[in-house]
């Protein structure tokens, strides 16, 4: 592909990720595999490139651009080395006319960025939310060991007991470590998460929202398989993925419960006021992960806003009913809002009585309200909220 047929390649891209957006259609990574599996004469470095090209533009534009076409004008706005590119070539897109307008450049859409301020997310922290996130695993202690594993690439030892990080891009499925369940992907706040529900051997731990089990895997491999395991969703997809993770990490999850929306307290009846801790990792807009997937600000609006926090009450909830006297519950975004962190945890404890916050102590994360955020500016994580609450 010629460098100006990479640019319309990069603007057809966006055409299509933009509507998705729009009307939450697939993701950018699915919608971007599918267009090359049509096109067999790209070659790899051509995918790269128009990849690269692609995720630069989402990240550069706040509001939802009017089409891929001014996407990449504003990304040639930054870089002048993509204005001859659009030369009015057979493959390539054509030339700027007079008056085009660019996308508007900036960090979120507009109500989003007044949450984001209000949220004192701001200059320098707000744009590290679309930085490049660095790829992070954690080391499965039921089959190795951070200090004696051996790996193809040298990481760099993080402040979670068994956490390493590599750069962005890293293969580590590829390794025969993570075929074998020594290690698996997992940022470094989502560590820290774990280490914060407190969880002990011998107890049992409800995982509300596991969705494929991640945080549930961390768990058994952080008690060693001496504590009993309930992972809970309403995704049947991702929840059925748990099980093959477990048996190959050698994790021991002693119950998997899918939830029908509406009719959860049913199907948890067997654990009311018997939990010893409940992790609520709640449904969010995924502000945390913009590094990761930076079209998810596209994809947000006040109303989907609006469902998530309601949602999250609602979990909040269900999993208090779990609580037994003197049991923790664990709520857990992967967000920067206030408005899915403290302000959540502020409505909880107006609605409940006998609960209160317990402070976290960490090495990582700044308070922020009852709970400690985490965000890639100050941590170098993709952004996270926990809060502890202790019931009686």
């Amino acid at each position: 592909m010629t460098p100006s047929a990479r640019v319309q390649a990069a603007i057809e891209l966006l055409d299509q990720i933009i509507e998705g957006a729009r009307n939450k259609g697939a993701p950018a990574d699915r919608l971007i595999s599918a267009y090359f599996k049509t096109r067999r004469y790209a070659g790899s470095k051509d995918r790269r490139t128009v990849r690269d090209l692609v995720y630069q533009a989402i990240r550069l534009c706040g509001e939802v651009p009017h089409d891929g076409r001014s996407a990449m004008l504003a990304m040639a706005t930054q870089d002048a080395n993509l204005v001859p590119l659009f030369d009015g070539s057979a493959h390539g897109p054509a030339k700027m006319g007079d008056g085009e307008m660019a996308a508007f450049i900036g960090v979120a859409p507009e109500w989003l960025e007044k949450k984001l301020t209000g949220s004192a997310i701001t200059g320098q922290e707000a744009e590290a939310l679309l930085g490049r996130a660095s790829l992070d695993v954690r080391v499965n202690v039921l089959k190795a060991s951070r200090e004696s594993l051996e790996l193809p690439e040298e990481g760099e030892a993080l402040s979670a007991p068994n956490g390493l990080r590599f750069s962005s891009g890293t293969q580590v499925e590829q390794w025969p470590q993570y075929r074998d369940g020594q290690i698996e992907i997992q940022d470094h706040a989502s560590q820290w998460v774990c280490e914060a529900i407190g969880a002990e051997t011998g107890e049992t731990i409800v995982d509300l929202c596991a969705g494929a089990g991640g945080k549930t895997l961390a768990l058994a491999a952080k008690l060693g398989n001496a504590a009993s395991l309930v992972a809970c969703d309403t995704d049947k997809r991702r929840l059925g993925n748990l099980a093959p993770r477990a048996a190959r990490a050698g994790a021991q999850v002693d119950h998997t419960v899918l939830l029908n929306p509406g009719e959860e307290r049913e199907a948890l009846a067997v654990w009311a006021g018997k939990a010893d801790r409940v992790l609520v990792d709640a449904p969010c807009s995924g502000s945390g992960t913009w590094r990761r997937s930076p079209e998810g600000r596209w994809r947000l609006d006040r109303k989907e806003l609006t469902r998530l926090t309601k949602l999250q009450d609602h979990v909040l909830d269900i999993g208090a009913e779990l609580v037994k006297p003197g049991g923790t519950m664990t709520f857990v975004t992967c967000s920067v809002l206030d408005d899915e962190g403290p302000a959540r945890v502020g409505a909880f404890l107006s609605r409940h009585e006998g609960w209160n916050a317990v402070p976290i102590e960490m090495p990582i994360g700044r308070k922020r309200g009852e709970g400690k955020r985490f965000t890639p500016f100050h941590d170098g994580t993709d952004g996270f909220f926990v809060a502890n609450l202790h019931f009686g």
